[in-house]
């Protein structure tokens, strides 16, 4: 009998993986059915999950890191089940202040992320910088690079909390000068004329951890049948989308109206990470732009949670190494081990690393052999030991 699971997810090219996996069937294969409902906004999503109006939720990776460390709005944990992505965001910023970047010599690369930092600083005035969440990678990643490039960041910055398919519309009204957002909202402020993406945060940090699927602590021990009929289920529909030639059609099916409700060419390219970059038609193509599979992308390496357990703890004056110890514990690596084995999936030996340390692919020990991680580098080149 088939067994359904409410999934709540926000439009965004990096729900592909959940629904790929009821569109082509991967999820019917495991005698599951997902029932979307689309919410508003990050902060709904969490509570909606919280309270148990859904299942399980595409949600922002930082988000029960945030809800360990005591700063969710509804008392209770939660638990990230596996990786949906790695990168897949882009920083836009308007036409004005891209002229005067281009007028101040910068040639909008989008690659070179020092460069670029460079000269958005060097504008000299406080910017207004849009993100979907206080608690995402998307503010993490900013955070992270602006500061490395000597700004004092947040503090030098007018933050403002906008739902991603607002983020364009405010960027058009002048209510924020930039924002940093997943695809396909940058390029869509692009399209109407109002914006330059100026770099992919796969340029500041290789392979970082962008969107999971996340359930209430408790809920896939509770239901483990279709716990692990999700993650199977999600761990084929990653390895499907991550084939080139699949990747038109996956547009196709994110770009209906029950899903993203966009043009099928801008969804389109944000999957295969070739961008139109402005008005005036400046093309760039950005390198594994988003992943869903390859490189175990798909595994809650307890590293990144431990990351952004330390970036949230410097932040706010929490104690770093509790923060780091609870972020650890939400990253549920025994619940993706125990339910992906039987299907030889590519799980690693080890469940932290020391990350920014390969600049190239690299064979490593797995529990059936070896897996190749992807580069993983960070853009000033520094290095975070999650032991240390």
């Amino acid at each position: 009998m088939t067994k359904v699971l409410k999934v709540g997810f926000i439009p965004l090219t990096d729900a592909a993986p959940l629904v790929i996996a009821q569109e082509i069937g991967f999820a019917a294969e495991e005698n599951i059915a997902l029932d979307f409902l689309r919410v508003p906004s990050w902060s709904a999503m969490r509570d909606y999950l919280m309270l148990g109006h859904i299942d399980v939720a595409h949600m922002l990776a930082p988000i029960p890191v945030a809800n360990a460390l005591g700063l969710g709005s509804v008392e209770g944990d939660l638990d990230v089940l596996a990786a949906l992505n790695l990168s897949g965001n882009a920083i836009t910023v308007s036409c004005d202040v891209a002229r005067e970047m281009r007028a101040a010599g910068y040639g909008f690369d989008f690659a070179d992320a020092t460069a670029a930092g460079q000269a958005l600083i060097g504008l000299g005035r406080q910017l207004r910088i849009g993100v979907p969440f206080p608690f995402s990678m998307h503010a993490e990643l900013l955070y992270y690079w602006l500061e490395a490039l000597g700004l004092a960041a947040p503090q030098a910055l007018s933050v403002r909390t906008v739902p991603p398919p607002l983020m364009a519309e405010a960027l058009a009204q002048g209510e924020i000068d930039a924002f940093c957002v997943g695809e396909p909202w940058g390029s869509l402020a692009v399209e109407n004329g109002h914006g330059t993406l100026l770099l992919p945060t796969s340029a500041i940090w290789n392979t970082a951890i962008e969107k999971v699927v996340a359930a209430r602590r408790g809920w896939a021990e509770a239901d483990p049948e279709r716990a692990g009929g999700l993650l199977r289920a999600l761990w084929k529909a990653g390895r499907w989308l991550d084939q080139p030639e699949k990747r038109g059609t996956a547009a196709e099916i994110l770009a209906r109206p029950g899903y993203l409700d966009l043009p099928v060419g801008l969804v389109e390219r944000a999957l295969r990470g070739d961008f139109v970059i402005s008005p005036r038609g400046d093309i760039r193509h950005a390198d594994r732009f988003v992943t869903f599979h390859d490189g175990a992308a798909n595994f809650p390496w307890r590293s990144q949670a431990a990351w952004m357990g330390m970036r949230i703890a410097k932040r706010l004056g929490l104690d770093r190494r509790e923060s780091m110890a609870a972020a650890k514990a939400v990253f549920r690596t025994d619940l993706y081990r125990a339910h992906l084995r039987g299907i030889r999936a590519d799980l690693p030996s080890a469940s932290e690393k020391v990350e920014g340390t390969l600049d190239h692919p690299t064979a490593v020990p797995s529990e059936t052999g070896r897996v190749i991680l992807a580069a993983d580098r960070f853009f000033d080149g520094s290095v975070f030991d999650p032991m240390a």
